[in-house]
Protein backbone atom coordinates (compact mmCIF):
# COMPACT_ATOMS: atom_id res chain seq x y z
CA UNK A 1 0.00 0.00 0.00
CA UNK A 2 1.91 3.20 -1.33
CA UNK A 3 0.57 6.86 -0.64
CA UNK A 4 3.35 8.81 -1.48
CA UNK A 5 6.90 8.17 -3.26
CA UNK A 6 9.54 9.49 -0.71
CA UNK A 7 6.59 10.53 1.56
CA UNK A 8 8.87 10.40 4.83
CA UNK A 9 12.06 11.92 3.06
CA UNK A 10 10.04 14.60 2.25
CA UNK A 11 7.88 15.18 5.39
CA UNK A 12 7.43 18.77 6.27
CA UNK A 13 7.93 17.45 9.93
CA UNK A 14 11.85 15.73 10.45
CA UNK A 15 12.17 16.37 14.01
CA UNK A 16 11.36 14.94 16.90
CA UNK A 17 9.28 16.99 18.79
CA UNK A 18 11.75 18.22 22.02
CA UNK A 19 9.62 17.41 24.36
CA UNK A 20 8.08 14.31 23.31
CA UNK A 21 10.21 11.87 25.48
CA UNK A 22 8.47 13.87 28.74
CA UNK A 23 5.20 13.62 27.00
CA UNK A 24 5.40 10.08 26.29
CA UNK A 25 6.83 9.38 29.74
CA UNK A 26 4.00 11.13 31.48
CA UNK A 27 1.47 9.61 28.85
CA UNK A 28 2.65 5.83 30.50
CA UNK A 29 2.42 6.89 34.37
CA UNK A 30 -0.72 8.29 33.51
CA UNK A 31 -2.06 4.93 31.67
CA UNK A 32 -0.63 3.04 34.71
CA UNK A 33 -2.18 5.09 37.34
CA UNK A 34 -5.51 4.74 35.38
CA UNK A 35 -5.18 0.88 35.10
CA UNK A 36 -4.56 0.25 38.79
CA UNK A 37 -7.35 2.53 39.79
CA UNK A 38 -9.75 0.61 37.16
CA UNK A 39 -8.62 -2.51 38.89
CA UNK A 40 -9.18 -0.95 42.28
CA UNK A 41 -12.33 1.29 42.25
CA UNK A 42 -15.93 -0.03 41.99
CA UNK A 43 -19.27 -0.57 43.94
CA UNK A 44 -16.51 -2.86 45.85
CA UNK A 45 -13.24 -1.23 46.78
CA UNK A 46 -10.23 -3.15 45.96
CA UNK A 47 -7.86 -3.53 48.63
CA UNK A 48 -3.38 -4.05 47.81
CA UNK A 49 -2.95 -7.52 48.96
CA UNK A 50 -6.51 -8.47 46.89
CA UNK A 51 -4.87 -6.73 43.94
CA UNK A 52 -1.99 -8.13 44.02
CA UNK A 53 -3.83 -11.99 44.24
CA UNK A 54 -5.95 -10.86 41.70
CA UNK A 55 -2.80 -10.09 39.52
CA UNK A 56 0.17 -12.76 40.38
CA UNK A 57 -1.80 -14.96 42.17
CA UNK A 58 -4.01 -17.35 40.32
CA UNK A 59 -4.13 -19.71 42.89
CA UNK A 60 -5.89 -17.51 45.66
CA UNK A 61 -9.72 -18.19 45.12
CA UNK A 62 -10.70 -14.83 47.19
CA UNK A 63 -13.74 -12.92 46.50
CA UNK A 64 -11.54 -9.79 46.13
CA UNK A 65 -8.96 -11.63 43.83
CA UNK A 66 -11.59 -12.62 41.45
CA UNK A 67 -13.31 -9.22 41.58
CA UNK A 68 -9.99 -8.12 39.83
CA UNK A 69 -9.77 -10.63 37.51
CA UNK A 70 -13.24 -9.43 36.07
CA UNK A 71 -11.71 -6.01 36.35
CA UNK A 72 -8.49 -6.61 33.98
CA UNK A 73 -10.99 -7.43 30.78
CA UNK A 74 -13.37 -4.34 31.51
CA UNK A 75 -9.77 -2.37 31.89
CA UNK A 76 -8.30 -3.96 28.75
CA UNK A 77 -11.53 -3.43 26.31
CA UNK A 78 -10.99 0.10 27.65
CA UNK A 79 -7.68 0.73 26.56
CA UNK A 80 -8.30 -0.81 22.94
CA UNK A 81 -11.63 1.48 22.91
CA UNK A 82 -9.56 4.61 24.04
CA UNK A 83 -6.94 3.65 21.72
CA UNK A 84 -9.07 2.97 18.57
CA UNK A 85 -11.05 6.31 18.86
CA UNK A 86 -8.44 8.48 19.58
CA UNK A 87 -6.60 6.73 16.80
CA UNK A 88 -9.82 7.67 14.16
CA UNK A 89 -10.04 11.08 15.75
CA UNK A 90 -6.56 11.89 14.62
CA UNK A 91 -7.18 10.08 10.95
CA UNK A 92 -10.63 11.85 10.73
CA UNK A 93 -9.09 15.46 11.59
CA UNK A 94 -6.29 15.04 9.04
CA UNK A 95 -8.50 14.02 6.10
CA UNK A 96 -10.83 16.18 5.94
CA UNK A 97 -8.44 18.80 7.41
CA UNK A 98 -11.34 19.54 10.00
CA UNK A 99 -10.04 20.85 13.34
CA UNK A 100 -13.25 19.25 15.42
CA UNK A 101 -13.71 16.43 13.19
CA UNK A 102 -14.43 13.51 15.21
CA UNK A 103 -16.96 10.26 14.63
CA UNK A 104 -19.47 11.37 16.93
CA UNK A 105 -19.40 14.99 15.46
CA UNK A 106 -19.45 13.65 11.91
CA UNK A 107 -22.52 11.44 12.82
CA UNK A 108 -20.30 8.39 11.73
CA UNK A 109 -21.45 6.72 15.19
CA UNK A 110 -25.61 7.80 15.05
CA UNK A 111 -24.59 5.59 11.20
CA UNK A 112 -23.11 3.17 12.68
CA UNK A 113 -26.32 2.88 15.35
CA UNK A 114 -29.07 2.74 13.05
CA UNK A 115 -27.75 -0.05 11.54
CA UNK A 116 -27.11 -2.06 14.75
CA UNK A 117 -30.60 -1.38 15.65
CA UNK A 118 -32.30 -2.09 12.25
CA UNK A 119 -30.03 -5.41 12.44
CA UNK A 120 -31.18 -5.79 16.26
CA UNK A 121 -35.28 -4.98 14.96
CA UNK A 122 -34.77 -6.79 11.48
CA UNK A 123 -32.61 -9.62 11.11
CA UNK A 124 -32.39 -11.05 15.16
CA UNK A 125 -28.78 -10.26 15.94
CA UNK A 126 -27.34 -10.73 19.16
CA UNK A 127 -23.70 -11.30 18.81
CA UNK A 128 -20.82 -8.60 18.84
CA UNK A 129 -19.20 -10.58 15.74
CA UNK A 130 -22.93 -9.68 14.14
CA UNK A 131 -22.96 -6.09 15.76
CA UNK A 132 -19.42 -5.07 14.20
CA UNK A 133 -20.18 -5.57 10.27
CA UNK A 134 -23.25 -3.55 10.51
CA UNK A 135 -21.43 -1.22 12.75
CA UNK A 136 -19.29 -0.55 10.41
CA UNK A 137 -21.68 -0.75 7.57
CA UNK A 138 -23.35 1.71 8.81
CA UNK A 139 -19.84 3.86 9.99
CA UNK A 140 -18.68 3.79 6.04
CA UNK A 141 -22.26 4.97 4.40
CA UNK A 142 -22.86 7.94 6.75
CA UNK A 143 -19.09 9.54 6.38
CA UNK A 144 -19.58 9.23 2.66
CA UNK A 145 -23.11 11.27 2.81
CA UNK A 146 -21.72 13.71 5.24
CA UNK A 147 -17.96 14.27 3.50
CA UNK A 148 -20.59 14.28 -0.04
CA UNK A 149 -23.00 16.67 1.55
CA UNK A 150 -20.32 18.58 2.87
CA UNK A 151 -17.84 19.21 -0.17
CA UNK A 152 -21.00 20.47 -2.17
CA UNK A 153 -21.13 24.29 -2.98
CA UNK A 154 -18.50 27.15 -3.40
CA UNK A 155 -15.26 26.19 -1.48
CA UNK A 156 -15.38 22.65 -1.13
CA UNK A 157 -15.52 20.30 2.25
CA UNK A 158 -14.88 23.30 4.82
CA UNK A 159 -14.61 22.88 8.46
CA UNK A 160 -18.12 23.98 9.04
CA UNK A 161 -19.77 22.38 6.22
CA UNK A 162 -18.47 19.19 7.10
CA UNK A 163 -20.13 19.74 10.95
CA UNK A 164 -23.47 20.97 9.98
CA UNK A 165 -23.21 18.26 7.43
CA UNK A 166 -22.54 15.66 9.72
CA UNK A 167 -25.27 17.56 12.60
CA UNK A 168 -27.71 16.88 10.27
CA UNK A 169 -27.43 13.25 9.26
CA UNK A 170 -26.76 12.71 12.85
CA UNK A 171 -30.55 13.96 13.37
CA UNK A 172 -32.11 12.42 10.91
CA UNK A 173 -30.65 9.08 11.47
CA UNK A 174 -31.61 9.72 14.85
CA UNK A 175 -35.03 9.79 14.18
CA UNK A 176 -34.70 6.76 11.98
CA UNK A 177 -33.30 5.02 15.46
CA UNK A 178 -36.02 6.13 17.39
CA UNK A 179 -38.97 5.23 14.35
CA UNK A 180 -37.42 1.64 14.47
CA UNK A 181 -37.38 1.18 18.14
CA UNK A 182 -40.04 2.59 19.67
CA UNK A 183 -42.98 0.34 18.30
CA UNK A 184 -40.69 -2.63 19.35
CA UNK A 185 -39.97 -3.23 23.17
CA UNK A 186 -37.57 -5.61 23.08
CA UNK A 187 -35.38 -3.90 20.60
CA UNK A 188 -35.70 -0.65 23.10
CA UNK A 189 -34.72 -2.96 26.07
CA UNK A 190 -31.63 -4.98 23.88
CA UNK A 191 -30.52 -1.09 22.23
CA UNK A 192 -31.01 1.63 25.62
CA UNK A 193 -27.67 -0.12 27.53
CA UNK A 194 -26.07 0.12 24.01
CA UNK A 195 -26.80 3.34 22.71
CA UNK A 196 -25.51 4.97 26.21
CA UNK A 197 -21.78 3.92 25.66
CA UNK A 198 -20.44 1.69 28.18
CA UNK A 199 -16.99 -0.56 28.49
CA UNK A 200 -18.92 -2.32 31.18
CA UNK A 201 -19.63 -5.38 29.17
CA UNK A 202 -16.32 -5.70 28.06
CA UNK A 203 -15.17 -9.08 27.97
CA UNK A 204 -11.81 -11.85 26.68
CA UNK A 205 -14.38 -12.69 23.84
CA UNK A 206 -14.96 -8.83 22.58
CA UNK A 207 -11.52 -7.93 23.27
CA UNK A 208 -10.43 -11.37 20.71
CA UNK A 209 -13.06 -9.84 18.34
CA UNK A 210 -11.83 -6.22 18.22
CA UNK A 211 -7.77 -7.07 18.07
CA UNK A 212 -7.75 -7.93 14.05
CA UNK A 213 -9.48 -4.73 13.48
CA UNK A 214 -7.59 -2.51 16.04
CA UNK A 215 -4.17 -3.61 15.06
CA UNK A 216 -5.27 -3.19 10.70
CA UNK A 217 -6.64 0.38 11.34
CA UNK A 218 -3.52 1.07 13.53
CA UNK A 219 -1.18 0.02 10.92
CA UNK A 220 -2.75 1.96 8.05
CA UNK A 221 -2.67 4.75 10.34
CA UNK A 222 1.28 4.44 10.95
CA UNK A 223 1.84 3.98 7.52
CA UNK A 224 -0.23 6.68 6.12
CA UNK A 225 1.22 9.33 8.48
CA UNK A 226 3.78 11.14 6.60
CA UNK A 227 1.87 10.95 3.32
CA UNK A 228 -0.89 12.95 5.53
CA UNK A 229 1.96 15.76 6.85
CA UNK A 230 1.90 16.64 3.24
CA UNK A 231 -1.60 16.40 2.82
CA UNK A 232 -1.65 19.07 5.71
CA UNK A 233 0.28 21.53 3.48
CA UNK A 234 -2.66 21.20 0.58
CA UNK A 235 -3.46 19.32 -1.93
CA UNK A 236 -0.92 20.79 -4.52
CA UNK A 237 1.89 20.72 -2.69
CA UNK A 238 1.31 16.91 -1.62
CA UNK A 239 0.78 15.84 -5.29
CA UNK A 240 3.80 17.78 -5.88
CA UNK A 241 5.58 15.77 -3.18
CA UNK A 242 4.21 12.63 -4.87
CA UNK A 243 0.97 12.05 -2.41
CA UNK A 244 -1.30 10.30 -4.02
CA UNK A 245 -4.37 12.63 -2.27
CA UNK A 246 -7.40 10.56 -3.84
CA UNK A 247 -5.94 7.32 -2.70
CA UNK A 248 -4.23 8.60 0.32
CA UNK A 249 -7.71 9.98 1.96
CA UNK A 250 -9.67 6.95 0.92
CA UNK A 251 -7.57 4.27 3.00
CA UNK A 252 -6.65 6.69 6.27
CA UNK A 253 -10.61 7.24 5.81
CA UNK A 254 -11.27 3.30 6.38
CA UNK A 255 -8.86 3.19 8.83
CA UNK A 256 -10.62 5.66 10.75
CA UNK A 257 -13.99 4.14 9.90
CA UNK A 258 -12.68 0.95 10.52
CA UNK A 259 -11.65 2.02 14.13
CA UNK A 260 -14.40 3.70 15.24
CA UNK A 261 -17.23 1.52 13.89
CA UNK A 262 -15.58 -1.12 15.58
CA UNK A 263 -15.52 0.29 19.06
CA UNK A 264 -19.21 2.03 18.41
CA UNK A 265 -20.07 -1.79 18.01
CA UNK A 266 -18.76 -3.78 20.87
CA UNK A 267 -19.33 -0.37 23.50
CA UNK A 268 -21.66 1.72 21.56
CA UNK A 269 -21.63 5.26 20.61
CA UNK A 270 -18.88 6.96 23.19
CA UNK A 271 -18.05 10.73 21.79
CA UNK A 272 -15.68 13.05 21.90
CA UNK A 273 -12.96 10.77 23.00
CA UNK A 274 -10.92 11.45 19.55
CA UNK A 275 -11.44 15.02 19.18
CA UNK A 276 -10.08 15.20 23.20
CA UNK A 277 -7.15 13.12 22.49
CA UNK A 278 -6.07 14.16 19.12
CA UNK A 279 -6.15 18.32 20.27
CA UNK A 280 -4.33 17.86 23.18
CA UNK A 281 -2.00 16.31 21.73
CA UNK A 282 -1.37 18.53 18.88
CA UNK A 283 -1.46 21.09 21.85
CA UNK A 284 1.81 19.48 23.20
CA UNK A 285 3.74 17.87 20.52
CA UNK A 286 2.41 20.09 17.09
CA UNK A 287 1.27 19.11 13.96
CA UNK A 288 3.61 15.84 12.93
CA UNK A 289 1.22 12.96 12.95
CA UNK A 290 3.97 10.44 12.90
CA UNK A 291 3.75 11.50 16.63
CA UNK A 292 0.53 12.82 17.16
CA UNK A 293 -0.88 9.46 16.20
CA UNK A 294 0.46 6.93 18.58
CA UNK A 295 0.06 9.25 21.43
CA UNK A 296 -3.61 9.84 20.44
CA UNK A 297 -3.87 6.13 21.29
CA UNK A 298 -2.10 6.53 24.30
CA UNK A 299 -4.04 9.54 25.57
CA UNK A 300 -7.27 7.69 24.26
CA UNK A 301 -7.04 4.89 26.30
CA UNK A 302 -5.75 7.68 29.43
CA UNK A 303 -9.49 9.60 28.89
CA UNK A 304 -11.29 6.69 28.36
CA UNK A 305 -10.12 4.86 31.31
CA UNK A 306 -10.14 7.71 33.66
CA UNK A 307 -13.72 8.65 32.71
CA UNK A 308 -14.91 5.59 33.53
CA UNK A 309 -13.17 5.43 36.63
CA UNK A 310 -14.65 9.06 37.42
CA UNK A 311 -18.47 7.14 36.24
CA UNK A 312 -17.99 4.58 39.09
CA UNK A 313 -16.91 6.80 41.35
CA UNK A 314 -19.76 9.68 41.27
CA UNK A 315 -22.77 6.86 40.83
CA UNK A 316 -20.99 4.51 43.32
CA UNK A 317 -22.86 2.32 44.10
CA UNK A 318 -24.00 2.34 40.82
CA UNK A 319 -21.92 3.14 37.90
CA UNK A 320 -22.62 6.43 35.12
CA UNK A 321 -21.67 4.90 31.70
CA UNK A 322 -18.51 6.73 30.54
CA UNK A 323 -20.66 7.87 27.40
CA UNK A 324 -22.74 10.41 29.51
CA UNK A 325 -18.87 11.69 31.16
CA UNK A 326 -16.55 11.80 27.61
CA UNK A 327 -20.23 14.10 26.33
CA UNK A 328 -20.17 15.85 29.49
CA UNK A 329 -16.68 17.07 28.78
CA UNK A 330 -16.32 17.16 25.66
CA UNK A 331 -19.27 19.41 24.80
CA UNK A 332 -17.45 22.68 26.67
CA UNK A 333 -14.36 22.04 24.58
CA UNK A 334 -16.65 21.43 21.21
CA UNK A 335 -17.64 24.93 21.76
CA UNK A 336 -14.79 26.43 22.55
CA UNK A 337 -12.87 24.97 19.50
CA UNK A 338 -15.70 25.88 17.91
CA UNK A 339 -16.26 29.75 18.26
CA UNK A 340 -11.89 30.05 17.80
CA UNK A 341 -10.79 31.93 14.32
CA UNK A 342 -8.57 29.27 13.43
CA UNK A 343 -11.45 26.98 13.24
CA UNK A 344 -11.41 26.75 9.18
CA UNK A 345 -9.43 24.44 9.07
CA UNK A 346 -5.96 22.75 9.96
Amino acid sequence: MSTSSGSTRTSPHSQIPKNFAIILLIGLVLLGLCVVASLVFGPRLVKVPELIDGLFHPDVDSYGANVVRKRISRTVFGLFCGAALGVSGALMQSVTRNPIADPSILGVNTGAALFVVCGIAFLNINTASEYIWLALAGAAITAIFVFGIGSMGRGGATPIKLVLAGAAISAALSSLVSAVMIPRAYVMDQFRFWQVGSIGSGSWSAIATFTPFLIVGVVIAFLTAPALNALALGDDVATGLGVRTGVLRLIAALAGVLLCGTATALAGPIGFVGLLATHLMRLVLGPDLRFVIPMSALSGAVILISSDVVGRLIASPGELEVGVVTAFVGAPLLIILAMRSKVRSL
